[in-house]
Formats: structure tokens, sequence, C-alpha cells
């Protein structure tokens, strides 16, 4: 069936809050913004159905598709949604209510959770930033075989079109980053600041399994969308994507398996943050810390549980100021200079080279420079999530204009299904 439609956008990409326990992988959603003859309007939902049948694999616990159509201007509802399905948590009773009270034509497959993602992907415009993913998909009969990507066509490709793509290498360990890894029919994915950027970037990229076809997408992946709410330590509730100003309040800690765990509290309370073992150089940046330190955590809010209170589990730091930083050493000899050591608990202090003995000596403190400077912190490329802002994109804005309409061909063409 051809309805002859009109695109007015690229299709929208929308990663969603990455802290939702019960969301998919990547918890993202599509919306496809278009012009259609209204006479064909009623035969758009059967259509969206019949595709539903032919990919959704049943069977899995978060397989759970939801379509909703919305007709002409986004109502400020819709967009106050989407914005908080960005960094809360949204019953799916509330989004009910919302598609009822509109009454919008919707689809909901197993338990309905899949339109909470599909409202909130129509009503974020990608008005603030965005960027686009050209994704390359496999035969879905090839989905559980290695895909073959040679890594010598990644990094050419990212040599050659960096800055305008971004997070196709790991610069740390030299890992490719553009494969996932699971048994899926995506074959690939670059990431990049316009279309033609991915576009050209892909033409770079040798596999063993073939393009079956092709999809560019405008997304806010690398756009940090998610984090844009400074949030009190007393306010944070489970499962929030947030920002927490606060001063350091105990000196960090290691765990057995590398993970390190300090305390932080601002005027409201104090609060455990979590710097996981894969976070690699951020977590070494986060042991350099002490008391007194300002700085803003972007993390997702952990749950308390029987072995745990309430933690921040840190996805980047901004050092904002350094408290001063001392070490305590021993007194010098005040008759030959030597440095003076410990002559027993309550005994003062002893020069070992001219046998002085000082009691009433003391330790002297020395300003000392820190290891770490103001900044901002993340994770490796490979641990950082889709709506991370890698820090090739600071400072740039890829504002929309008047239209988003494509400029460039976004898909591969396929045969219309009869």
């Amino acid at each position: 069936m051809r309805l002859n439609v009109e695109w007015l956008d690229y299709p929208n990409l929308i990663r969603l809050n990455p802290n939702i326990p019960y969301r998919t992988r990547g918890n993202g959603a599509v919306a496809l913004r278009f012009v259609v003859d209204p006479s064909h309007f009623h035969e758009i939902l059967p259509l969206v159905q019949d595709s539903l049948e032919d990919y959704v694999v049943h069977g899995y616990a978060n397989t759970n598709p939801g379509v909703v159509m919305l007709r002409g201007n986004t109502p400020m509802d819709v967009t106050r949604l989407s914005e908080l399905a960005l960094w809360r948590v949204l019953p799916l009773s509330v989004v009910k209510r919302l598609v009822n009270r509109l009454n919008l034509p919707h689809l909901a497959l197993g338990n309905g959770r899949g339109l909470i993602g599909a409202i909130a992907a129509v009503g974020n415009r990608l008005t603030a930033d965005h960027t686009y993913e050209y994704l390359a998909y496999r035969p879905l009969e090839m989905a559980t075989e290695e895909r073959g990507i040679d890594e010598a066509s990644v990094l050419r490709m990212d040599a050659a079109t960096r800055p305008h793509t971004f997070s196709n290498v790991d610069e740390t360990n030299g890992a490719v980053l553009i494969a996932p890894h699971g048994p899926d029919p995506v074959l690939f994915g670059i990431r990049g600041e316009t279309a033609q950027d991915v576009i050209d970037a892909a033409s770079y990229i040798v596999a063993q399994q073939p393009i079956e076809r092709w999809t560019v997408f405008r997304t806010n992946q690398g756009t940090a969308e998610h984090l844009r709410h400074y949030v009190r330590i007393r306010d944070l509730r489970p499962y929030m994507a947030v920002v927490v100003r606060a001063r350091v309040a105990e000196r960090p800690r290691m765990t057995v398996g590398g993970h390190l765990f300090a305390k932080v509290s601002d005027t409201t309370g104090s609060v455990e943050c979590a710097f996981y073992e894969p976070t690699g150089d951020l977590r070494k940046v986060a042991a350099g810390l002490v008391p007194g330190d300002l700085i803003d955590l972007y993390a997702g809010v952990r749950p308390a549980s029987r072995t745990h209170g309430v933690t921040l589990n840190v996805e980047g730091l901004r050092v904002l100021s350094l408290t001063e930083r001392v070490r305590l050493l021993n007194p010098v000899c005040s008759r030959c200079g030597t440095r003076m050591k410990s002559a027993g608990a309550g005994k003062g202090f002893k020069c070992p080279k001219c046998g002085l003995r000082e009691r009433s000596a003391v330790k002297v403190a020395q300003r000392v420079s820190p290891h770490i400077r103001p900044g901002l912190y993340l994770p490796p490329p490979r641990s950082q999530r889709h709506l991370t802002r890698p820090l090739s994109r600071r400072g740039v804005r890829n504002k929309m204009s008047v239209s988003a309409r494509p400029t460039v061909r976004w898909h591969s063409i396929l045969a219309a299904k009869e």
C-alpha cells in the first residue's frame, strides 16, 4: 500500500530517560512526521499494525510496542509530558489518560508501556539541539551471526570525518563503537552533525555482512538533553536523571571490584555517589576529590535497597572549585636542618643526623598542588550513554531551522509491500 506522503522531517529517534528499569536497551522511540491526504488518514493505523505483526518478536518481557497518532499542532500537554520523559518516571496511567482525553488514535501491545515512548517521541521536536545517525541494517536471518566490521575501515572513517562525526572509536583503548553486540538487525550506526556527514561516513565502512537497508535519523543522541535539571538532595526520587551541585563531604573510598564511592552534601542533606569501574579516568578524577570541593554531579538516581541507601550513579562530573590541599610533614631540625623522625608517642621528634630531641615540636602543614583541575570529566566513550554529550561536541548546538524537511535522500529504496 502506498500513501504518497510528504515527509516533513527525517525520522526522529528520541532517547528517553536511560535510568528507567523496565526500558528497552537504548530506551528509544521513533516519530514520523509527514503530510498525507486526509482521505487516507484512517488507513495509517491499520498499516502500522500490519508492520508490528511482521517485525515484533513476541515472548520477551520488555516487548511492549505502542503507537500514537497526532494530527496538526502538538498540544502543550504532550510537549510537557515529552520533557518529563527525558528525566523522570512517567506512570502509564498518566499517559493513558492524556491519550484518551485528546482522543488520539493509538495501538498498544503487551502491558502498554510502549505508549509512553510513543507520545514522548511525538512531543519532542528537537528544537534545542540535535544530531543525526545513519543506521545500516543486515538481513534478519543473519542477525545472530558475526557482523564482521572491518576495524581498519572504521579508523579510516573516523580520521577522515571527525569532528563531523563522533563516538566512532574509544581513543582510550582503540575499541570500535559503531557496531552493537547483540543479535539484532542493526549492522552498524554512525553519529554525526548533519545527515550528509553520516551518509558520507558510512561509505568508508567495510563489513562481511551486507547492508539490506539503511535510514538516517534526526535524534537527540549526544545532546545531554536528559541532564538539564538541578535537583536538591532532599528532592531526589528513584530513577531521575539529575544534576546535583554539592560539596564533597568525605574522602572517596575504593571497594572490592574497583568501584569508588563518596558522600556529598548540599544544604538539604547528604547522599552517596558511585563511580563504577567502567568509568575509567572519571573514577580516577573522583578519587582525587577531598572534603570541601564543590562539584556538579550528572547522574541517575538509584533507589535505596536493603544493602545501600539512595545512590547517585555518576555519568559525568564537573569540578567547580577545589579546596586547599595540605599534607602534614615532620618538622626540620633546628640545629642541622635535617627532617626529623618521631621519637615515639608523646615523645616529640628526634633528628636522625645530629641526635637533637625536641619534645615540643609538631608536624607542619605544607600546601599541595591538586592532581585535578576545574572542568568537565566524562567516562571513556565506550561507557557513555546514547544521550551523553561527548567532549568533542562541547559548544556545538544544531538548532532546527524553520523547516526540518529532508535535504538529502535519507533511506534506501525498498519495494512497496502490497
